[in-house]
């Protein structure tokens, strides 16, 4: 099974931005589609952008132009770009693979949940 480790987090001002990094290990990883969710206090889990193994890429509409999701197959690692970040924005992000980005958007994700990282976008 691919285990991930989610990094990158932190504190930032409103309209900045930070880089996200989910590392995995195990070499199923460039088979799999990757998504990365965030769960804010007292809500559910979201999915956030997932990209495909072929690179095609989906986002929820809140972060279209902001956000940017890409994969190195050689460095096992996915990376979610996040400028022009708002405090509604705050949430533990998570990251997992799946089979497909339709079953990323629907939850259906392959590996356990990890940690997560902190993002906190606040003055």
């Amino acid at each position: 099974q691919v285990k991930l480790v989610e990094s990158g987090g932190g504190l930032v001002q409103p309209g900045g931005s930070l880089r996200l990094s989910c590392a995995a290990s195990g070499s199923a990883f460039s088979i799999n589609a990757v998504g990365w969710y965030c769960q804010a206090p007292g809500k559910q889990r979201e999915f956030v952008a997932g990209i495909s193994s072929g690179g095609w890429t989906q986002y929820v509409d809140s972060v279209k132009g902001r956000f940017t999701i890409s994969r190195s197959d050689s460095r096992n690692t996915v990376f979610l770009q996040m400028n022009s970040l708002k405090p509604e924005d705050s949430a533990i992000y998570y990251c997992n693979t799946g089979g497909s980005l339709v079953d990323l958007v629907d939850g259906t994700v392959l590996g356990s949940w990890g940690q997560g990282t902190q993002v906190t976008v606040s003055a």
